[in-house]
């Protein structure tokens, strides 16, 4: 059995989006992501929600039928009523602000669905090494077993090809 992975919408939107030339980082992430997509992406089950969907729906108008071709590869997961009462236990008692609750949302689909990795390019509010202890500590106080937040680029293994 394959490990599984919910995509957040910023690894959709860093597979699509053009190349930043004023942002190195932007550029760097994109690369990574696109390198993770095509080498690495078939060793894992992949998975996202229908907030996946509506977020990635959004945006520059040219953009998200391309999004959305990438999420077809993606099986959908439910989002059941005790994942929103998660999001609201996250958002309670971490560092997650009530602005940033579809973060906290992603977060509770992945763990109520028993997901093993969360892949995401949010650093600000989902992989973020302040928040993420916390968030652990309340989904597990909560009896699930959160997923690990992670970067595509830490999901890319040990890779033959050149470092970014």
């Amino acid at each position: 059995m394959k490990p599984s992975v919910y995509i957040e919408t910023t690894i959709v939107s860093y597979l699509v989006g053009w190349l930043s030339r004023n942002d190195l980082q932007v550029a760097a992430h994109q690369e990574l992501t696109r390198r993770w997509w095509t080498t690495r992406r078939a060793d894992f089950d992949l998975f996202g929600s229908s907030l996946v969907v509506d977020e990635a729906s959004d945006g520059d108008p040219n953009l998200p039928a391309e999004r959305l071709r990438f999420l077809q590869e993606v099986t959908l997961l439910r989002v059941p009523d005790h994942a929103h009462k998660l999001k609201l236990e996250l958002l309670r008692r971490t560092q997650i602000p009530p602005k940033a609750e579809n973060d906290a949302l992603h977060v509770a689909i992945a763990a109520v669905h028993g997901i093993e990795f969360l892949a995401t390019w949010n650093c600000k509010h989902i992989a973020n090494a302040v928040t993420l202890p916390l968030v652990y500590d309340v989904c597990r106080a909560e009896g699930y077993e959160p997923p690990l937040i992670c970067t595509p680029h830490e999901l890319l293994g040990d890779s033959d090809d050149e470092e970014v």
